[in-house]
């Protein structure tokens, strides 16, 4: 790189250390303004928090991957997730903002009663700031060090060291203040660069007609945004379960604790449904292009090159000007940062607040937790670097981590709805899908086979379910006193053993589902399509679009009527 580039880097590493030290003093003052920045953020940081940590430099990575291995259509893997994020904006973001809590693990205690709740609220917490984040935080240092690594010509393990040191010390420092104020400089940063990029790259290639109708894009699979009548069984099956299936069957199905963090740190209810919304909409519409058409160049200009992951930050090194490498370097860093500054606050609020607090240390003072947490992270960090060098494949990460906890995620949605749901519904769920997805990357690792995702996916599912759904009815249901309490606090609505309000369960909440997945998916097909030349897709998606914001204005109107304690606290 040119000395323009390595400033242009610099200034950015300078602001994020800056950013650190400004908000350490607030950030020091308790756990709620180290985790939650005081419960006071207004939606267009909420949202905009959110997009840029769900990027990280392995997402375009992993989507060229996706493209060139198995075509466009392969994205629906995250695509799909859409519906959840949808359902999490117009129900979720105000049940949990209701919830008053610091974590979402703290509601496993507010919902459930017992040594049961205080086992799984310690288990889980454990296992996401442990085995969950280090898996996520090494999949994104390793995609995050293949970017150094191409650009700076240095050994992995040097790229690994430098990535880590420059996040660990400004997200130590400044807790989740930190995070969102480098978040809203960082979605700027990588939507600019990313549209930047693509045209360049469209241009090297010989232009975007050039790149759709070249031998390498036009054969088979690789331009469909739906697999083909003749795709085969497997293809088909893949499509399917994602679509109907994986969206309510992962982890993350009422939220995902980093994506619940910032609705909780919402000002009130309704910035956390704006916030979330947004959210959505940036997420599949705004990104998701500019990512494909790269993928798309590299098939022209890298035919040969078999390690798809490498084929993003390939181009970026060959195409790149001075300047624009460095602005390039700089988002992919920010983006890096973004995310794993994310991981770490999110990990060590789980290690302080679920398990130190909770059964160690419960009277302590706040500056004594603030000091722990930094602690928490700097040992969250080391660990994940050791992971980080261990991954070859960034789309086999995601795809373990989906299978993992592909079973927990219909008692996640339940247990807000349903009152036979107890703690021992969700142990023997989370159990359950952890010993299934482990068993089967055991046989896949002894067979040396490649066993595909839908099998994966709806073996943990079905085999999860036939345990939790047993051991539901064979336990006792949580004391009502319990429920009783839960439903006043958070209002969901559903069947309980007593009469509740309606809560957010009603026909209007469902208008405005189906309304905003209209709108974030016909949003995002327009833009497809307008790139691929697809036109009738473009009229199709145009009505979507409208036909879905009126959905929306109607399914959400007078939904904040309700008197003012309903919605702040």
């Amino acid at each position: 790189m040119a000395v323009l580039d390595w400033c242009i880097v610099g200034g950015y590493v300078v602001f994020a250390i800056a950013v650190g030290f400004i908000f350490s003093r607030r950030a020091g003052k308790s756990l709620q303004e180290y985790f939650l920045s005081g419960r006071n953020l207004p939606w267009w940081v909420v949202g905009s928090s959110m997009v840029a940590t769900t990027f990280a430099a392995d997402t375009p990575l992993a989507v060229t991957e996706y493209v060139r291995q198995d075509g466009i259509w392969r994205n629906w893997i995250w695509w799909a997730l859409a519906i959840s994020h949808v359902l999490t904006a117009v129900v979720f973001s105000r049940l949990w903002r209701r919830a008053m809590v610091l974590t979402d693990n703290e509601l496993i205690e507010i919902r459930y009663h017992g040594k049961p709740a205080a086992a799984l609220r310690a288990f889980k917490a454990c296992y996401f700031s442990t085995l969950y984040n280090f898996i996520v935080m090494g999949w994104v240092t390793a995609a995050m060090s293949t970017v150094l690594s191409s650009f700076l010509k240095i050994p992995i393990i040097w790229a690994v060291v430098a990535c880590m040191a420059i996040a660990l010390f400004y997200s130590v420092l400044s807790g989740f203040w930190g995070v969102v104020v480098t978040d809203l400089v960082q979605f700027g940063v990588a939507i600019v660069g990313s549209i930047v990029f693509a045209i360049l790259a469209v241009s090297e290639a010989g232009g975007l007609g050039s790149v759709l109708s070249s031998e390498a894009c036009s054969s088979g699979q690789t331009l469909s945004l739906f697999p083909s009548m003749d795709a085969g069984f497997d293809v088909w099956m893949n499509f399917l379960v994602f679509v109907l299936v994986l969206w309510w069957a992962y982890q993350g199905a009422d939220g995902g604790g980093y994506i619940i963090q910032r609705m909780m740190s919402a000002k009130d209810e309704r910035h956390a449904l704006m916030g979330t919304f947004w959210f959505a909409i940036a997420h599949y519409t705004l990104r998701v292009w500019p990512w494909v058409i790269v993928a798309l160049a590299s098939m022209v200009m890298l035919p040969e090159l078999t390690s798809h992951r490498e084929a993003y930050p390939a181009l970026l090194s060959d195409i790149l000007p001075a300047g624009l490498k460095g602005l390039c370097v700089a988002v992919f860093l920010a983006a890096y940062m973004s995310t794993i500054d994310t991981h770490l606050n999110w990990g060590s609020s789980y290690v302080i607040n679920d398990i130190y607090k909770r059964f160690f240390r419960p009277e302590a003072s706040q500056k004594h937790y603030v000091v722990a947490s930094r602690i928490t992270s700097v040992v969250l960090m080391l660990v994940s670097g050791f992971v980080a060098l261990q991954i070859t494949r960034i789309t086999a990460a995601w795809e373990f981590l989906w299978a993992m906890g592909a079973g927990i995620g219909a008692v996640l949605i339940l247990r807000w709805f349903w009152w036979r749901i107890n703690a021992w519904s969700e142990i023997s769920a989370l159990c359950a899908s952890l010993v299934i997805a482990t068993i089967l990357q055991v046989h896949e690792y002894v067979t040396e086979g490649d066993t595909q995702f839908y099998v994966k996916l709806l073996t943990v599912v079905i085999g999860s379910a036939v345990v939790w759904l047993t051991v539901t009815f064979l336990t006792r249901p949580e004391p009502e006193e319990v429920l009783k309490k839960f439903t006043d606090r958070v209002r969901p609505g559903g069947r309980w053993p007593f009469a509740v309000d309606p809560g957010v369960v009603t026909y209007k909440t469902l208008i405005a589902w189906l309304g905003g997945v209209f709108v974030v998916l016909g949003g995002m097909f327009i833009i497809g399509g307008l790139i691929l030349g697809r036109w009738v897709l473009v009229l199709v998606s145009c009505a979507a679009l409208a036909s879905g914001s009126v959905l929306v204005y109607a399914g959400l109107r007078g939904t904040f009527d309700a008197p003012k304690k309903h919605f702040t606290h």
